[in-house]
This record gives structure tokens, C-alpha cells and sequence, in this order.
């Protein structure tokens, strides 16, 4: 019986802007736990978000590190996958917002503003990092995803 596809069409309730190698983690998304299949790719997938702690020692590294995490190990590990994305468009979506209050400094009320992006970074990227190391996936608030 025909289920309402063609035989190289998806199905029609597809979501065709899902990863195609979401699968594995479509579960977690939707709510259920899911665990990560090995200790190494929840240590990379930490990784992936503590390393962008390192912009705070070095200019722009907080981009960087967690790129090329995610550039070597996303064939390898399907959850270092999402979780260099995710923590790509987090630090993306910082450094505008930080950006910005800059330039709102000018007015004063930048100060305030940077000092609690600040904060709010140091904080979430901390949780992303035990929520990645338990084997969770973890979704940044405020965040744009710009790398899907």
C-alpha cells in the first residue's frame, strides 16, 4: 500500500529543514533523554562548548576553538555535530550582541548591558558544558542559528 510518497521523496510530514543526520538525537529533541554512545564523543562535545572560553584570553579564539573542534570531529561523532553548531551560533550570536553593546557604551547604557552578556556567557557555556559531558544536547537561549 502506498504510504503517500513517491519511492525517493520523504515521507510528507518530513521536516525538510532537519539535519539529515538528526536522526540519532530527533529523540532528545523532542523532550526524551537520550545518551551519547561513547564517553570520547561527550568529552568532544564539551570541548565544544568550554573551548570557547578561550576568547577570553585570546582576541576572537572563542569562535575559533570551537570551529575547528567541529570541523575535525562532526563526521566522526553525530553529537559534536550539533553541539559544535549549537555552541558556533551561541558565541556568533555573543560576539554581535557584545558588539553592539560597545557601541552603545557611548551612551552609558552599554556598560551595564556588556556586563551581563558577559556574565550571561560565562554562565551558559559552563551549563552547556555538564549538560554535554552528562550526554544531553543542550539549546543555547537567545540564539539565532545561523549554522544549521
Amino acid at each position: 500500500m502506498n504510504s503517500g510518497k513517491l519511492p525517493d521523496q520523504q515521507p510528507m510530514d518530513a521536516n525538510p529543514y532537519q539535519s539529515p543526520n538528526a536522526g540519532m538525537y530527533e529523540a532528545k529533541l523532542q523532550g526524551q533523554f537520550q545518551a551519547a554512545s561513547s564517553p570520547d564523543e561527550r568529552t568532544w562535545a564539551m570541548f565544544c562548548h568550554l573551548s570557547t572560553l578561550a576568547g577570553w584570553i585570546i582576541p576572537f579564539a572563542n569562535l575559533i576553538a570551537p570551529l575547528v573542534i567541529w570541523l575535525v570531529k562532526k563526521d566522526q561523532y553525530p553529537m559534536v555535530d550539533d553541539q559544535g553548531k549549537e555552541a558556533l551560533n551561541f558565541q556568533i550570536n555573543i560576539t554581535i550582541y557584545e558588539l553592539g553593546s560597545l557601541v552603545l557604551c557611548l551612551v552609558i547604557i552599554g556598560i551595564p548591558l556588556l556586563i551581563a552578556l558577559t556574565v550571561f556567557d560565562l554562565v551558559v557555556t559552563i551549563i552547556a558544558g555538564m549538560k554535554a559531558n552528562s550526554g544531553e544536547l543542550y539549546r543555547y537561549p537567545l540564539t539565532i542559528r545561523i549554522i544549521r
